[in-house]
């Protein structure tokens, strides 16, 4: 009878440990940050840009993190000319040279990037260790160190899937993609890799935000056509940039946030549009030119996620806590 028992138990064990993840104490970090890219003249940074990396190092040396995100306008203004280009040098290479820094970055296209040839971008890859451009959109996934708990990053190419902006200066809306074809592909490929996603923690990535209350505002394009989709398939969150400070907004009704991360070159303070996103649905703006700008830096668990606005100081400036996805949800 005991015998009986003890085979009931070590089978419900079984059935219980094929079903949960097994989970540890290992913790996945990562920094994110957007429209860092200097500036087209001598000295090609711009003192927010150093400040910036300064502040990075120290947080990414206290967090040990595993990998950098970039969200654009990589450089300003125009974007690089060629793979050979002296930018790459100027304003990447020697400006994050902290140690701390020498890992991985994963990069995407802003519109100052397109005003030049992101082609040569993707094809930088090739020449430096730490800088990853696969193609103009991609997905990366890591497991939390010690644990099958998994993060999942989508980049895409917001200028090819809806367009130019125009000039800064106007503060336009993206009018129609370059290649409606090109917009289409990668249109299918976004919906066919979030319905295929079983990461507990799916973020995507771009330069243009869904929404955002200053100068730029929300990209129609986006809110039209890519929030249903970071909605039907429980994206975690949103990340951009394009706006010049930083920022998180919630719907109410969703469980989509998102956050703009635009502030590592410039910050405006601006709230040109904050009637032009959800009521109630911005927590957090930022935008403090004393402070010498400002990224994030993201720390993954298997319980939680918690995303950190820092300033080029590295204080602290606001703190969100968001939790694993259910992977078992069917899509239809």
């Amino acid at each position: 009878m005991a015998a009986k028992a003890f085979t009931l138990v070590w089978l419900l064990l079984l059935s219980f440990s094929a079903s949960v993840p097994f989970v540890a104490g290992g913790e996945l970090s990562f920094l994110a940050l957007g429209d860092w890219g200097g500036n087209e003249l001598k000295p090609y940074t711009t003192p927010f840009e150093m400040a910036v990396s300064k502040g990075m190092s120290k947080i990414a040396e206290n967090l040990e993190t595993q990998f950098i995100v970039a969200l654009g306008d990589n450089f300003y203004h125009l974007g690089v000319k060629n793979v050979d280009d002296k930018r790459f040098k100027e304003t990447f290479e020697d400006v994050f040279t902290a140690k701390s820094l020498m890992t991985p970055w994963y990069f995407c296209a802003g519109n100052h990037d397109h005003y030049g040839n992101v082609s040569a971008q993707i094809a930088y890859s090739s020449k430096s260790k730490r800088w990853n451009f696969p193609d103009y959109y991609y997905t990366k996934s890591w497991k939390i160190p010690g644990s099958d708990i998994e993060l999942q990053l989508v980049l895409l190419d917001t200028v090819q899937l809806c367009g130019d902006s125009g000039d800064d200066h106007f503060n336009t809306q993206p009018q129609e993609p370059e290649s409606q074809k090109a917009s289409e592909i990668q249109w299918k490929w976004i919906e066919d890799t979030l319905q295929s996603s079983t990461a507990h923690y799916l973020i995507v990535g771009g330069h243009f935000p869904v929404w955002s209350v200053a100068e730029h505002g929300p990209t129609d394009c986006l809110v039209n056509r890519l929030r249903p989709l970071l909605q039907k398939y429980k994206v975690t969150a949103y990340i951009s940039g394009h706006d010049h400070n930083l920022q998180h907004l919630k719907e109410s009704n969703s469980s989509v946030e998102y956050f703009v991360i635009g502030s590592a070159a410039y910050i405006v303070d601006k709230k040109t549009h904050k009637n032009s996103v959800p009521k109630g649905s911005l927590s957090f703006f930022w935008a403090d030119a004393d402070k010498e700008g400002g990224f994030a830096a993201v720390r993954v668990a298997a319980t939680n996620m918690t995303l950190e606005f820092v300033d080029a100081f590295g204080a602290s400036l606001y703190k969100r806590q968001l939790y694993p996805r259910n992977i078992h949800l069917t899509f239809k």
